[in-house]
Formats: structure tokens, sequence, C-alpha cells
């Protein structure tokens, strides 16, 4: 197989480190010189820690390295089985991208895109043919997470989705099978508890640190929202609330993520925050529980995922140690009847 990635940022050099590691020969495109340096100085970094921690012997490392191609010329895609865009999670970028190279491609070669927040249908209308375009969402750090939803549309191949299926078989990825809708089926739950984080900051009842350390508490995460959002950046939470917000209001960006997200900024994290009430603890713990619980029996209901895969996509991929199924089967009489009274009301 031979695999090009179009976008040498974090996702598109996690996903090129899971191929180079197996030895399918790999090449990333950007549209700079720096970016791709900054990738080939990641994979060395990656490649020489597995070394040393006895993770990959250094005969393979020596191949992974080999397997690298790194380009600023987009034609270099041209013998591709498979092409995944890992650019900036904008329709209209996605959209004059793939309109450059879908010809450059043989007819057979498989459109991948990693988009977390757009719908692969709209992706998909500026192709000739939108049957060779499906959506691999991986999730961050691509080279670690074993998780990545497959979203196929109603006019994608069965041969496509092979090909995918069979390169995620042989990078060691599980895939994630979910319909094309907004969210998909992980973001479907995980945006609206980080913008429900950001609203009980608005609202003035507890900082970034109380609300990250109430959430590592109460669902068993290794960090908590706002900490997950400088990892990815507020902008790409943003996006993908903007993503969701025709679902309803539930689903409107908190006014504070529009600040700091349009601002491109960080969350202000205070380490070691001053110690919440037991009532407003509770009534933190409450909402994002809410937050979570809401979307992920919507997108149940609507049949977008299976449960089971839900559960492990939520414990894998966003490591989540009460998933949401599990919160939703212990929510408490009253709880139930607020959840309910979340859907009227949208």
């Amino acid at each position: 197989m031979r695999l090009s990635i179009i976008g040498a940022g974090t996702m598109g050099g996690g996903i090129a480190i899971t191929s180079l590691k197996v030895g399918i020969a790999t090449v990333v495109v950007d549209s700079t010189e720096v970016a791709l340096d900054r990738l080939c100085e990641r994979v060395e970094r990656h490649l020489a820690r597995e070394v040393e921690k006895g993770r990959l012997e250094a005969a393979r490392a020596e191949a992974a390295r080999a397997c690298l191609t790194v380009s600023t010329d987009p034609g270099t895609v041209a013998d591709s089985d498979l092409l995944i865009e890992a650019v900036f999670e904008d329709l209209a970028v996605k959209h004059d991208l793939l309109a450059r190279v879908q010809g450059l491609l043989r007819p057979e070669a498989v459109i991948a895109t990693n988009t977390s927040c757009l719908l692969v249908a709209d992706i998909a209308r500026v192709l000739d043919d939108p049957g060779r375009l499906l959506g691999l969402h991986y999730f961050s750090p691509a080279e670690i997470c074993p998780t990545v939803e497959v979203i196929s549309t109603a006019g994608t191949r069965a041969s496509s989705r092979q090909l995918a299926l069979d390169f995620l078989a042989r990078t060691g990825k599980s895939p994630l099978p979910c319909k094309d809708s907004p969210g998909f089926a992980l973001n479907r739950f995980f945006c609206p508890y980080c913008n429900e984080a950001v609203r009980l900051m608005d609202e003035g009842i507890a900082t970034p640190g109380q609300i990250d350390a109430v959430a590592v508490d109460s669902f068993g995460v290794p960090a908590g929202p706002f900490r997950v959002m400088n990892l990815t950046k507020p902008v790409i939470m943003l996006l993908a609330m903007q993503g969701l917000e025709r679902l309803g209001p539930f689903y409107c960006p908190a006014q504070g993520l529009l600040r700091t997200g349009g601002d491109s900024a960080d969350w202000v994290i205070n380490e070691d925050p001053p110690a919440l009430s037991d009532d407003v603890r509770r009534e933190v713990a409450r909402r994002l529980t809410l937050a979570l619980c809401r979307p992920a029996a919507e997108v149940l209901a609507e049949g977008s995922v299976a449960p089971e895969d839900l559960d492990r996509g939520a414990r894998e991929a966003l490591r989540f140690g009460r998933t949401p199924i599990t919160l939703l089967g212990e929510l408490s009489p009253d709880d139930r009847r607020r959840l309910a009274a979340m859907g009227e009301a949208s």
C-alpha cells in the first residue's frame, strides 16, 4: 500500500508515524518547508524514543525512516492507493484542496478526510467521483490512540471502505463505524460537555481549574475539559460546536468559547484551585453529566452508532473511566426529568 497525507500538522504527523512504523511507504505533503521540517523532527524523536524504550527494534526504526517522503509538490501523491487530507477544518479549504488533487490521483485511489466537525457528504460534493471518499477521524495523539471513527456517506463505495478498513487493520487501529451526522459519534457528546464547562465558567460558578478537578473526579478522565481543549486548541472546539449548532440551542457555543476560540487563545488554568463547596461541586458534576448524557442519548436514538461502540470509543479514545452509557444508567429520576426537559426545550 502507498499512502499520502496532505497536512503535516498534529494529526497528519501522527497518522504518518502509525503508517511508517508498519513499513507503509508514506508521502507527506505540506505547503511549507517549515512544517515538513517539524514533521521530520517529530518522526525522528518518536522513533528514537521507541527504540530507547525497547518498543521498536533499531532495524525497524531505520526501515520506517526510509519509508518517509516529504514534499511541497502536490504531484507526489500521484501513485497513492489512499490519500488522507488533514488540513484545517474549513469546508472551503478542503474543497479547494480536493478539487486540485483529485485529478492527480489514479481513478481507483481512495480519499479519506480526517475532519472532526464537517459532514463528509458536504466535503464529497467537490469530487467528480464522490464514491471514493469516506471519513477517517483520528483522535489525538493519532500515533497512540487506537480508535478511528469510520464514516461512510450514502455514496461511498464498498471497495473504498474496505481499503480504508484494511489500512486501519495493518496500522493496528480499531475502527468505530458511525453515520455521517453532526459530531459523528464521540464528538457529539464530548464537545457539548466541553461547551458546558465553559458555560459554568461564564456564569461564575467555578473556574477552569475547579471544573477540571470535578471532571477528573466524576468521570475518571486523566484531564478535565479545559486542559483537553488547550491540548487540541480552543479554536478547534469552537469550530466543532459551530458544526453542531444546527441541532438546536443546546449546541450553541458558549460565549467564553466564542471569545477564546475566536482569539485563538488558550484557557488560563489554575493548577491548584481553591476547593469548591459540596453544593457547588455537585452542581458542576450534575451539569457536566447531563451535558454528556443528553447528546449521547440522542445519537443512540438516531442509530448513528451502536451502544457498545459508543462505550468503547469513550473509553479508548476519550479515556472516560465512567462513560456516557454508564452515566445514563445511573441517572436519578430527577435528573432523568431534567434530561427530558432539556430535549423538549431545544
